[in-house]
């Protein structure tokens, strides 16, 4: 309470440090804890597909369906398990009159998969569930959606029809895991009746080169399993079943074991509910650093302040030690009076943590709640997260104030050391080196950022809008009238059918094949499906030849890498060559210019616009994409309307509505650098804020020191001007020394984190100099406000003070 000013300092400090501790130590508490409540988890794995070729390395966390067979009978394994995902249309309970459209969470498995994963029976035979084709498990909440009112004992024995044909019996209903959990299925079909669906040729042929996501497999090892030996065996059966081609043209798979800790974490591979969004351990890192740094700078401001003020309380300890106080007792006094501040700080920082848990919903997982809080885990991290912060922060300005010499402090010859001069100048650059880090990175992930968003993707993009029919739905009728219907909107300017828009997250792809006498050339080549208006509505650029000529003729329009790869010098040489696809020959009819299908992290792939072969057995058009006259926001509101209306009265039978905006197609794909930006934002906010508190706190205690000094300068002549540069050139100096250790660390993080994009910004000369004047300038600005209050001084108050 004597010291106001510092004591805030401090608490504001390390309060500001402790909240991004505990909201993101809860932050990585919540995502480190998923499926940690499986039975022998360590022992569970994914097994996933690695691809490689010429053009790089792919993933994919499915596999052959042919896999589990060849390895049912290693005794590495002690369960063996495979699964399909699946999503079907349509289901219905006809005794209650019941429908649900598209139910997520669905797989076709068997018995194993209840071994593997143990699920809280409610109702059925945990033994038997599964054992008979149309056999199905519901989970608790699947079940109360499918059969209202009805207890888990009455519902099994009933029946559900699927897809309008498949009738399934209910054998089973399991608890939902109340932990947390990536395994969010919801119902569990036998195995078996796959063959009654639309999968029944992928079960009965399996081809080893066929890898499909949704054929998911587990297994689970045995406790003396050497995993050495089970790669080996994958690698093996892979090399194995490769076919002639993949050795001619360097495609190559492997298999692997993902743990079942890693599957949270690993975008590579993915979760089940896309919806959710992936963890990110580089983020959760990112934020750590972050948290940690805050929380050090806090440590920093009351290491500096308390010893700055060591000789305010040199009598205090004088006396205490004349009175009989051992070094150890002013130790613990000191290290009790720390952790009062610190205790105080962690209160406001609970508090603050509420309101912080909503600032930082970007960052924040969907299901993690401030009474999360209460978990007794969370509480210990808490308790020795303050020990050590009381330890870091208290220690060496205990050391100092305690060792004071009795006899020198009561005679008053107390002098301030060198060394302590010394740190709390190293102490004041690491801060502000902190700070000067922080702004910079800032404004090079902004200019990042900004490039991203205003590099042309080499298609239009602005007044577009897909509107994407029923899931499901593989005729064209349909859309042909939708379209009939659009037509007749006068706010519409184009209207094409087709695929994805060119930027999106979809990919189709396959490989073609050039001959060019007896040279033959293979390539990679991804799809994108449009119509004869496709390439006119999204602005391609054809370079040679011409687009398509109608939806169903078979022909190709490649852009200039497919050119590249398949050997052509020029775009006029491509026109008129066929390549083969499939066993078929198909002619090269235009090409277009490169465009960005995907965000600019990812380089261009070859890639084909063709239309849509496969009529009338299905349809590859799934959208139509609409160009406006005029996208002005009063008119759009009205028309959006129109397109809306027009939908529904072709698609009576379905409220499976699905529009998307192009321009926000392509913002999605930067949501993680602006997650960062907005870190970084924050962090450089704090950061300063704290620096320039302790940097005030130094210079109040500095000025104060002097006050004798001005006064006697100001009577000798002294300018304002001058007495002000004489207090601030020492600062200054500490913040300038901390920019030249700053600006190449915060180089090279950055440059590390642009390699990360094919398309990446130039790191900006001036981008420096901005940071370095920001900096120079919040310090300037803080170090005046009371060094011109010490110079404007009456010089009489001071210098008759004795």
């Amino acid at each position: 309470m004597k010291h106001k000013v510092f004591s805030l300092i401090n608490i504001v400090g390390l309060t500001i440090g402790l909240s991004a501790s505990f909201v993101i130590g809860l932050m990585i508490y919540y995502d480190a804890t998923f499926d940690t409540f499986h039975e022998d988890g360590d022992r569970i794995y994914r097994v996933v597909s690695d691809f490689s070729d010429p053009e790089g390395i792919g993933y994919n966390p499915g596999v052959t369906l042919a896999l589990e067979d060849a390895i049912k009978d290693n005794l590495n394994f002690e369960i063996v398990n495979g699964f399909y995902v699946e999503r079907p249309m349509k289901v219905e309970n006809k005794a209650n009159d019941l429908e649900f459209k598209w139910p997520n969470f669905v797989i076709f498995t068997t018995q194993d998969y209840f071994k593997m994963f143990k699920y809280k029976f409610l109702a059925g035979d945990a033994s038997h569930v599964l054992s008979n084709p149309n056999n199905v498990v519901l989970t608790e909440k699947r079940a109360a959606d499918y059969f209202p009112n009805m207890l888990p004992t009455d519902i099994v024995g009933k029946t559900l029809v699927y897809n309008d044909s498949l009738n399934v019996t209910v054998s089973g209903i399991v608890e939902n895991f109340k932990e947390r959990t990536d395994f969010v299925f919801e119902e569990f079909i036998s195995r078996p009746t796959l063959l009654q669906t639309r999968l029944r040729e992928n079960v009965l042929n399996k081809q080893w080169e066929n890898t499909n996501s949704d054929s998911q497999l587990f297994v689970k090892v045995s406790p003396s399993a050497d995993l050495n030996a089970v790669q080996k065996r994958f690698d093996d059966l892979a090399e194995t079943h490769r076919s002639d081609d993949s050795k001619k043209y360097g495609y190559k798979q492997q298999f692997k074991l993902q743990p079942l800790s890693d599957i949270h974490f690993n975008e590579n591979y993915g979760i089940y509910d896309w919806s959710k969004g992936q963890a990110s351990k580089s983020l959760l890192t990112s934020l750590a650093l972050v948290a940690l740094f805050l929380l050090v700078l806090g440590c920093i401001n009351f290491i500096n302040l308390n010893t700055a003020q060591a000789s305010q309380r040199a009598k205090e300890i004088g006396i205490r030690k004349t009175l009989g106080s051992s070094r150890k007792q002013l130790i613990g006094q000191f290290m009790g009076e720390t952790f009062l501040l610190v205790l105080t700080s962690a209160v406001l920082s609970l508090v603050l943590s509420k309101w912080l848990i909503a600032v930082f919903s970007d960052f924040v997982p969907e299901g993690l709640g401030f009474e999360l809080f209460k978990s007794p885990l969370i509480i210990l991290g808490i308790l020795i997260l303050l020990m050590v912060v009381t330890f870091l922060s208290g220690f060496y300005p205990a050391l100092v104030l305690s060792k004071f010499n009795t006899v020198s402090v009561l005679k008053n010859h107390l002098s301030v050391g060198d060394k302590k001069i010394k740190l709390r100048k190293f102490l004041t650059v690491f801060q502000f080196s902190i700070a000067q880090m922080f702004i910079i990175a800032t404004l090079l992930v902004g200019q990042q950022i900004n490039y991203l968003l205003s590099k042309d993707m080499g298609f239009k993009t602005d007044a577009i809008v897909s509107v994407y029919s029923p899931r499901g739905e593989r005729e064209i009728s349909k859309k042909e009238i939708y379209v009939q219907k659009l037509k007749t909107i006068p706010e519409l300017k184009k209207i094409s059918i087709g695929g994805v828009a060119p930027a999106s997250l979809n990919t189709n792809s396959t490989t073609v094949t050039y001959r060019n006498g007896e040279k033959e050339v293979n390539s990679e080549l991804q799809f994108i499906f449009g119509d004869a208006m496709y390439s006119e509505l999204f602005d391609l650029n054809i370079l040679a030849g011409r687009t398509l000529r109608n939806d169903t003729i078979k022909e190709l329009v490649i852009n200039e890498k497919c050119l590249r790869n398949l050997g052509f010098a020029n775009p006029d040489e491509a026109i008129g060559k066929t390549v083969q696809l499939s066993n078929e020959t198909i002619p090269i009819v235009g090409v277009m210019a490169d465009f960005h299908q995907r965000s600019l992290r990812s380089e261009i792939k070859p890639m084909a616009l063709r239309g849509d072969w496969n009529r009338p057995d299905w349809s590859q058009f799934q959208a139509i994409h609409i160009a406006f006259q005029n996208a002005s926001s009063e008119d759009l509101k009205a028309t959006l309307s129109k397109i809306e209306n027009a939908y529904k009265s072709v698609y009576t039978e379905t409220d499976d509505y699905r529009l998307e905006f192009l321009d926000e197609t392509i913002q999605n794909f930067y949501n993680r650098e602006r997650k960062v930006s907005k870190l970084l934002s924050w962090a450089t906010g704090l950061s300063i804020l704290i620096s320039c508190l302790g940097l005030l706190g130094l210079v109040i205690y500095t000025t104060n020191r002097r006050v004798k000094e001005i006064g006697v300068r100001k009577v000798l002549g002294a300018s304002l001007l001058q007495i002000n540069a004489l207090l601030c050139k020492e600062f200054l100096v500490l913040v300038a020394i901390a920019f030249i250790v700053a600006a190449p660390l915060a180089w090279f993080g950055i440059n590390s984190w642009l390699q990360n994009f094919a398309y990446k910004t130039t790191i900006s000369f001036w981008v420096f100099l901005v940071s370095g004047f920001a900096m120079i300038f919040f310090a300037l600005l803080v170090i005046s406000a009371k060094t011109l209050q010490a110079a404007n001084a009456n010089p009489v108050n001071s210098l008759r003070s004795e």
